[in-house]
């Protein structure tokens, strides 16, 4: 098990704590782990997430929104954390609700429209074989 981080690393793990308060489990899981196993997988997955939620395009609210809404739409235990961060970040109680209502609408219509879809298309199939 690691005993120190290095530098990078450590600026890495620390951001977490600065945008949800504390460390959630699964990020402190994978620096406990993954800092031991394989620090550069580790270090390469956190410049992807620093380059995708340090945006210049979305503030910080603005982000943690979006992602609180895909997390949510996944069933993902972790939307609870960038919902504390988004309300960390200034977003109100009617701004998450709406997102929740956004995730709800995507997860629930999804299956309709895309299934509509196929059925649709195998429909059109069975009709041009037919005649």
């Amino acid at each position: 098990m690691a005993t120190s981080l290095p530098a990078d690393l450590t600026a890495f793990r620390d951001s977490y704590a600065d945008l949800f308060g504390s460390m959630p489990p699964l990020p402190a899981a994978k620096f406990e782990f993954s800092a031991d196993i394989d620090p550069q997988a580790l270090r390469l997955a956190e410049q992807l997430r620093a380059h995708a939620f340090d945006s210049d395009v979305f503030d910080t609210k603005a982000t943690q929104l979006i992602l609180f809404g895909m997390l949510l739409a996944q069933g993902a235990g972790a939307a609870k954390f960038h919902a504390i961060a988004a309300r960390r970040s200034g977003a109100t109680w009617e701004e998450l609700h709406k997102v929740m209502e956004l995730a709800a609408a995507v997860a629930t219509l999804g299956p309709f429209n895309n299934g509509s879809a196929l059925l649709n298309e195998l429909r059109n199939s069975e009709e041009k074989l037919s005649s």
